[in-house]
């Protein structure tokens, strides 16, 4: 599976991003999705993940509210809606994919990773 994250970029607090990663290489009704985040000096962590169908979603409890994890299987794209961002949510986000597990939050169970892309809230 290739991951490609998109849509990260500077933004001012209480701003919204929406980031896109489109998928290819396998079939993507047959992978959960999930998103996580790095910021500088601290461990990658869980942001939200969904299930292959799209019909589970869940969340950490630092975004919860705040952001939304979607996807759209026939366009092999999965989505991460941002909103009302806080400097804290300052870090690279990354896409991954899970061939083995029908949703999940620990990274251990993710077999594949996009490249990241930086998010920059400013307050």
């Amino acid at each position: 599976v290739q991951l490609q994250a998109s849509g990260g970029g500077p933004v001012q607090a209480g701003g919204s991003l929406r980031l896109s990663c489109a998928a290819s290489g396998h079939p993507f009704a047959n992978i959960a999705m999930g998103w996580f985040r790095q910021a500088p000096g601290k461990e990658r962590e869980f942001v939200a993940g969904i299930s292959w169908s799209g019909g589970s979603t869940f969340y950490s409890d630092s975004v919860k509210g705040r952001f939304t994890i979607s996807r759209d299987n026939a366009k092999n794209t999965a989505w991460l809606q941002m909103d009302s961002l806080k400097p804290e949510d300052t870090g690279v986000y990354y896409c991954a994919a899970s061939t083995t597990s029908t949703m999940a939050s620990l990274s251990h169970l993710y077999d594949y990773w996009g490249q990241g892309t930086l998010v920059t809230v400013s307050s």
